[in-house]
C-alpha cells in the first residue's frame, strides 16, 4: 500500500523533519535529506500507522454500535387497559 502525501503537507512535514534534527542532534539537514528521510518514515512506517489507527476506529466503532441498544432505548409505557380490559359488543 502506497501513502501519498500532498505537496503542501510534504514540504511541512520536511520542514519538520528539518527542525527536529537540528534541535534534538545539533545537526543541520538539507531539504533533500529532510524530504528522503521522511519518504522512508513514509514508506516503513506509515503503514503500521495507518493499520492501527483503522483497527482503533473499528473497534471504536464496534463499541459504539453494541451500546445502540442501551443509548436507544426506551421502555414502552403500556396503555390504560389495552390488554387487561376486554368489551363485548352489544348488537
Amino acid at each position: 500500500m502506497e501513502i501519498r502525501l500532498g505537496k503542501e503537507v510534504e514540504q511541512r512535514l520536511t520542514e519538520s523533519v528539518q527542525r527536529y534534527l537540528s534541535e534534538s542532534f545539533d545537526e543541520p539537514v538539507g531539504d533533500l535529506k529532510a524530504s528522503l528521510f521522511l519518504r522512508f518514515c513514509v514508506e516503513e512506517i506509515g503503514p503500521a500507522i495507518y493499520h492501527q489507527a483503522i483497527a482503533d476506529a473499528q473497534a471504536y466503532l464496534q463499541e459504539r454500535v453494541a451500546d445502540l441498544e442501551n443509548v436507544c432505548f426506551v421502555p414502552e409505557k403500556p396503555r390504560r387497559g389495552a390488554a387487561t380490559v376486554s368489551r363485548k359488543v352489544r348488537r
